[in-house]
């Protein structure tokens, strides 16, 4: 079953799929406007498939995804999901609310699997039932019902997350929002921006401040992230377009194809032609 409520006047979307053999995130392969993910596992554990790497998804686990995400699940049919524009439901412009930005979506650690214990379990089987009964409302309160479900789903997952990560249990929020706040600059920011200068900058914070920081809260260096999450997108490229080095090069900002070049053999080990030749066709 697919339910989806679309405003017209805003672009708004929202797609609700329950046991939808068919649901996947084509990524690349099919770029739209940016759209989040929440899946919920209603069966046994399976192998869900994200920018080609394989990972095992637990049962009654949630996994949050992104627009730019290519993933696809060993048994769709057991899934639950929830999948929501910008127009709908700006997780940015309402972070104050919800609190998810740089840590459920766009976070440093992912792939992010939620485990539910039996009575958060529970809850979200009622979720089911109430978004569910929504479907049938026509009326023009439908949208705003919609987005108040949405939004307690995202509260409640976001508490869920923060009481399973280390990191969160050992430090405050208010020093791990540094961490967030570093993320959805990264997200946006990476194709253009490449040094660590300039995120601190952003954050009010020297470099080195900005690395120490990171540091005491066991967090990966940030230039260690920034080179991460061009690899990242460079391979995507590679595997979901059919654009040239010299195209993804200006497209990560480098203005040199040939530094891109060097940049993705020191971090990968091996270089484009070498990649691209060893994708499955």
């Amino acid at each position: 079953m697919v339910c989806e409520y679309e405003e017209k006047a805003t672009s708004a979307r929202f797609i609700m799929h329950v046991h939808n053999d068919r649901f996947k995130g084509a990524g690349l392969h099919k770029p739209t406007a940016p759209i989040n993910t929440f899946v919920y596992n209603k069966g046994k554990a399976q192998r869900v498939t994200i920018d080609e790497i394989a990972y095992e998804m637990p049962a009654a686990a949630i996994l949050p995804l992104v627009s730019n995400q290519h993933f696809t699940f060993e048994a769709p049919d057991q899934l639950l999901a929830w999948q929501f524009n910008r127009e709908f439901y700006c997780i940015v412009d309402h972070d104050t609310e919800v609190g998810c930005v740089g840590f459920l979506f766009y976070g440093i650690h992912h792939p992010m699997f939620i485990r539910l214990n039996k009575t958060q379990q529970e809850e979200i089987r009622h979720m089911e039932q109430t978004f569910c009964a929504e479907w049938p409302a026509k009326d023009g309160f439908q949208g705003e019902m919609l987005r108040t479900l949405l939004k307690y789903l995202i509260i409640k997952t976001t508490r869920i997350a923060k009481q399973q990560s280390e990191h969160y249990l050992q430090f405050p929020d208010e020093k791990m929002d540094i961490v967030r706040k570093f993320s959805l600059l990264l997200e946006c920011s990476f194709r253009k921006e490449h040094s660590v200068k300039f995120y601190a900058n952003a954050l009010n914070k020297s470099a080195k401040t900005l690395s120490n920081i990171f540091a005491l809260l066991e967090q990966p260096a940030p230039s260690r992230l920034i080179q991460n999450r061009i690899v990242l997108e460079a391979k995507r490229y590679l595997h979901y377009t059919d654009k040239t080095a010299k195209e993804i090069a200006y497209e990560l900002g480098f203005e040199n194809p040939a530094h891109f070049s060097r940049f993705f053999k020191m971090y990968t080990g091996v270089n484009i032609s070498g990649f691209r030749d060893n994708l499955p066709q």
